[in-house]
């Protein structure tokens, strides 16, 4: 019984995690028209408890990408240097629309395997009520 709960949080941890990575993917997208906005970028840390591999992950520290701002050429832009040009963001939308797409096929493989663990459990206490 003990490691259909373990499955049951290892599940929610990765939704949780990808649910995160989701909100990142969003708020990048949304500024991508943003000047000087850097992109936003996270990994995964894997949950370690009193020294015991738990199998479960947590969003690890948010970083912003160091990579070189796009120079957009306006003149008449109210950021624009002398040479008409200012910085816009790094955010590459092809990269974000498939980083988004990753995160929820990811976070809806954890959601079948939490699926999957609850009706085994919910199994498992009906023929012990038996």
């Amino acid at each position: 019984m003990s490691d259909l709960l373990k499955s049951l949080s290892v599940s929610a941890s990765g939704m949780q995690a990808q649910s995160a990575r989701l909100r990142h993917v969003s708020e990048n997208i949304a500024n991508a028209d943003t000047p000087g906005y850097h992109r936003k970028t996270m990994s995964f840390e894997e949950l370690v408890i009193r020294s015991d591999h738990t199998g479960q992950v947590k969003p690890g520290p948010v970083r912003l990408d160091q990579s070189d701002l796009t120079r957009i050429y306006d003149p008449g832009h109210p950021l624009a240097d002398d040479s008409g040009h200012y910085d816009g963001s790094n955010v590459d939308l092809v990269v974000e629309i498939a980083d988004a797409r990753e995160a929820q096929r990811s976070y809806e493989a954890n959601l079948r395997m939490f699926d999957q663990a609850r009706q085994m459990t919910q199994g498992l206490l009906d023929l012990l009520r038996r």
